[in-house]
Order: C-alpha cells, then sequence, then structure tokens
C-alpha cells in the first residue's frame, strides 16, 4: 500500500529521503515540528545515499574552519552519544592514512598538521616497521603512515533509517513515489508533487543529486550546478575481511579522498570508490574496465586478495558541484533553506547538518512532551543478529542468514519497505554469493502486495 497522502498544512516539509534528509526529519520531528518528508523514488536512500564506504569520519582531512569540518565533527559526536539508543553499530576500527610514494609521504607531515588544526590530536605516525606490524598483509611498497583511531566503521543504511523511523515515530509523515514538481508562495509555501500538493510553513530542500533543480522551482535560480561523481565499488567474500584491521585510507588528493579498502558493516571487504564526472543523475553505470583497474588497485594494497572472490559490485552517484564548500543556505524571506553540494561526507555530517539547519530556521515550536526512542534491528555483523535469536520463523536469505521475522518486520510498522531495494537496505536480502538466486522465490512470494512494483515485474 503507498503511503497516504500529506494533508493539512506542516510546519516543516523536507525535500528528499536520503540520509541529510532523514537526519533533518529527526531533528525537527524532535523539537516538535509538524514534519513532511517528500521523496520521490519508490524508498528512501534511493539516491547518493545508498552508495557509501560507511565510514564515520572525524573529519581530519576536511578544510579547515570549513563548514563542512563543523558538520563533520559535530555529527560525528551525536551518532556516538545516540547510536546506542537506536541500536545502531559502531566498528572502533580506526584508520590508517598510507603513503605509496616518495611524493605521498613527503605529503603526510601537512595532513598530520591539517588533523591538529581540526582537533585530532590523537595522531600516531608508523614507520615501516610499525606499519608491517599494524597490517600484515599490506603491499610492499607502502612506505608509512599515520593513525586516525578514531574513523570508525558504521551501517550506512540502518543509520538514516533510525534517524527517520524516529522522525515518523514523533510525528513526522513520509509520502513516497512524490516527485516535486512546483511551487507556489501563498501565506506558505503550497509544493506541487506528482501525489497531491503539501502545504508547508518552511521548506528544506535535502534533495541530493536534484537539489539544484528543486531551487529553479522554489527560488527560480540555481546557486550551485550539480555534477554527479560517479564512484564504482568491489565487494570481496566474507573472509577477505580478515585481511585488514583497519581503514586503509590513501592520501587524498584535490578531488577525492581515493580508493579505500576497509571491512564492511556486513562482514565483507569493500575497495573503493573511483571519481568520475558524468551528467547523468539517474544511472551510475558500471564499467567493466573501470572495475578491473580497481580491483588491480586493491591486490596492489593487499597483495592476498588475488586469493579471494569477488561477489558483488556496485556504483553510487554523489552530488558533487563546482565548490569545494557545502551548499548550505537560508534564502531571507522566503522560508525555504537549501541543502546542497554534499559529498561523500555525508553520512559523517548528517546530524551536524540538521544542528545547523534548524539554527538556520530560528524556529521554535513546543518539543514533545515523551520523545519516542525506537531501537531499529541489528543487521550488522558488529552486534547479535536476529538468526542467533530464538523464534526468528527460519532463515530465508542463507548467504546473508536473513530470517523470515526481519522480512516481516521491515515489511510493516511506521516505516514499511515499499521496494525490493528498500528492503535489501533494511533486511540484507539478496546481498550474498548468490545474489538472490535461491531466496528470490520466497521473497516473491513474502513481499506480495507489498511493493509499488512486485518482484515478479522487475527485470534486472
Amino acid at each position: 500500500m503507498p503511503d497516504q497522502p500529506l494533508t493539512g498544512r506542516f510546519d516543516v516539509a523536507v525535500i528528499g529521503a536520503g540520509v541529510v534528509g532523514c537526519a533533518i526529519a529527526r531533528r525537527f520531528a524532535l523539537a516538535g515540528a509538524r514534519v513532511a518528508v517528500i521523496e520521490k523514488a519508490p524508498d528512501i536512500l534511493d539516491g547518493a545515499s545508498k552508495g557509501n564506504s560507511a565510514i564515520l569520519h572525524t573529519g581530519f582531512d576536511a578544510p579547515p574552519g570549513s563548514l563542512e569540518h563543523a558538520c563533520i565533527r559535530a555529527g560525528y559526536q551525536e551518532y556516538l552519544e545516540i547510536h546506542e539508543r537506536l541500536g545502531l553499530p559502531v566498528n572502533r576500527c580506526g584508520a590508517l592514512v598510507i603513503a605509496w610514494t616518495e611524493e605521498e609521504e613527503a605529503a603526510l607531515p601537512g595532513l598530520i598538521e591539517k588533523a591538529h588544526k581540526n582537533g585530532i590530536t590523537d595522531i600516531e605516525v608508523l614507520d615501516r616497521q610499525a606499519l608491517r606490524k599494524a597490517e600484515p598483509e599490506l603491499g610492499e611498497n607502502a612506505r608509512a603512515a599515520f593513525r586516525v583511531p578514531g574513523e570508525y566503521l558504521i551501517d550506512p543504511w540502518s543509520a538514516p533509517f533510525a534517524y527517520l523511523l524516529q522522525a515518523v515515530e514523533n510525528g513526522a509523515q513520509l509520502m513516497r513515489g512524490a516527485e516535486v514538481t512546483g511551487a507556489r508562495r501563498e501565506d506558505d509555501w503550497i509544493i506541487e508533487t506528482t501525489r497531491g500538493e503539501v502545504r508547508a510553513g518552511l521548506v528544506i530542500n535535502a534533495a541530493g543529486l536534484f537539489g539544484d533543480l528543486v531551487d529553479e522551482k522554489f527560488i527560480g535560480r540555481r546557486d550551485f550546478h550539480i555534477k554527479p561523481r560517479k564512484g564504482q565499488f568491489v565487494v570481496y567474500d566474507k573472509p577477505a575481511a580478515a585481511l585488514v584491521n583497519h581503514i586503509l585510507l590513501p592520501v587524498p588528493t584535490a578531488i577525492t579522498k581515493g580508493v579505500v579498502v576497509c571491512r564492511t558493516a556486513f562482514g565483507n571487504l569493500l575497495v573503493g570508490p573511483t571519481a568520475e564526472d558524468q551528467d547523468d543523475r539517474l544511472h551510475a553505470e558500471l564499467v567493466p574496465e573501470t572495475l578491473e583497474a580497481l580491483k588491480k588497485r586493491g591486490e596492489e594494497i593487499v597483495p592476498a586478495l588475488k586469493r579471494h572472490d569477488v561477489t558483488a559490485i556496485y556504483a553510487g552517484l554523489r552530488p558533487a558541484t563546482e565548490l569545494k564548500e557545502y551548499c548550505i543556505k537560508a534564502h531571507e524571506g522566503l522560508s525555504y533553506i537549501t541543502v546542497g553540494g554534499i559529498r561523500s561526507t555525508g553520512l559523517s555530517a548528517a546530524l551536524g547538518i540538521a544542528q545547523h539547519v534548524e539554527k538556520l530556521a530560528a524556529l521554535e515550536f513546543p518539543p514533545p512532551a515523551h520523545p519516542v526512542w525506537s531501537s531499529v534491528r541489528n543487521i550488522s555483523e558488529f552486534l547479535p543478529r536476529d538468526w542467533q535469536k530464538p523464534g526468528h520463523g527460519g532463515i530465508v536469505c542463507h548467504c546473508e542468514l536473513v530470517t523470515r521475522r526481519e522480512i516481516m518486520d521491515a515489511l510493516s510498522g511506521p516505516l514499511p519497505a515499499r521496494s525490493l531495494a528498500g528492503l535489501k537496505r533494511r533486511t540484507r536480502v539478496t546481498m550474498g554469493r548468490c545474489q538472490a538466486f535461491f531466496c528470490s522465490a520466497e521473497l516473491c512470494r513474502l513481499t506480495r502486495d507489498h511493493f509499488d512494483q512486485p518482484m515478479s515485474e522487475i527485470v534486472e
């Protein structure tokens, strides 16, 4: 069943249900606002937020004094303060920034100085011998490194899901499958969508890859232009995760943080992303030659990867712009806030961005007397899983050990999955070695009448 149309007047309307939109909705709902979330896709996290490297960054390498750095630091701190109450995992593995060339080694002191300016003072310098001890499987060409103990791994999908779920359980309303087609200003904003009009006092544009186009609909201009940056990833089978102890980071460039090797929250090992600018905002095409080069780079970093299988490949798009800073602005006299250009640091910065946007809005509401804090079901390998608990109804996806109870819970409740992709991001179903070969028939039966597009009609 689709979400109900949004009726009545809302204090705040958030356009876009990616990680940033979910965090903003949570912030305003907990402040006591009546919040609407408008998402054009069948389910949440369907845009830029669906593909990333799932690292909770400290902001050690962000531009000092920038808004991006401030939001990362605030978001990092809030995540650590609330994650246990929301049932969200943290793997406190730390990161190594590794120099592979003489030029990169010469850049390390400058990066350490930047980290210190950004308040990250627990940096530990490693020479070649110490580096080899920390990461025995590292390639022989690694010259030197420094450790950033506060860089952690998290679940990139459960975090925004938990933010929006808390928003909904504190009164926010979500309407999916609703593309914004226009807007007009009366006493309030009247937002025109493919599922009807929505009235709101304040509009927050968190539309990600379409943020500049949404600005045009509301304020008649673009202050930035989205230039999608594609990142392709290679995912190795679960035994490969034992090869590394830290998040392995390269020396970043002016364009990208570079190719990362790290474990995932779901027990695999990830290599990526690439950084490829393109015009297409919808499609992140996988390129065999690029993936082969990415695989080769991963095997240069950790040579033992040559003995392990690749079980998945994927690509995501980041909403890069021509500007180096986040494009966050309250438009004076319009009750409209743009939140654009949130690139690869969005997962880490989302809660901090929400804090910043709340300050820009400068609105006060009567806060809920008893705010709801509900815990999401863990799907990471960092905490106990549902298959380890009694009464789960049996395993449906054997590759990822997803239970019938997990699937049925994800299809119901206040924020039910409305697509196979949405169900995957809530449970891990179809993510394993067989890529749904064995479980698809049972999933088709279990999800009947739950999805906007039935599984039997999906053509991969």
